[in-house]
């Protein structure tokens, strides 16, 4: 019924990438982008919001990308979700329905949800998507060797 935008689960993989790979240099959104299929014109745009609001700290220069702003196990998934959130919400002001069934029943019954999910969210942090991730061996961001073979 209710789902994330393709644009959070997007920023939300490009946050736990950063997670995963920022040590001890920053990532580079070039990386994340090859790595993660995420279009690059998004990727900035969700990453400078999520620099704003203390999530990630953007690090200047040849080397440079993007950190945590904090500990990993200090971030959680609602906090990187509701960042996100505010980006759709601004290209997307319109409500789904202007009929009243929509506006006093459907509506609340979908905040509701929504809240309750949030709060779920505000559980699993940074820290928790990392060990799963390392315990299903999802390869870190090692930068590949060209192979020049034939």
């Amino acid at each position: 019924m209710l789902r994330q935008s393709r644009k959070t689960m997007l920023a939300l993989e490009a946050v736990l990438d950063v997670a995963y790979n920022a040590r001890p240099d920053p990532v580079q959104s070039k990386d994340i982008t090859a790595r993660q299929g995420i279009p690059q014109r998004y990727l900035e745009q969700a990453m400078q919001a999520l620099v704003h609001h203390g999530i990630l700290k953007g690090v200047r220069g040849p080397k440079g990308g993007y950190t945590l702003a904090r500990e990993r196990r200090r971030i959680t998934v609602g906090e990187v979700v509701r960042v996100l959130d505010q980006l759709d919400e601004a290209a997307d002001a319109d409500p789904v329905s202007k009929a009243e069934l929509g506006e006093r029943v459907v509506a609340p019954l979908c905040t509701e949800i929504r809240e309750a999910m949030l709060e779920r969210l505000d559980g699993i942090t940074m820290e928790e998507l990392c060990n799963r991730a390392r315990d299903l061996g999802v390869a870190r961001g090692v930068k590949a060797t060209p192979d020049f073979s034939i």
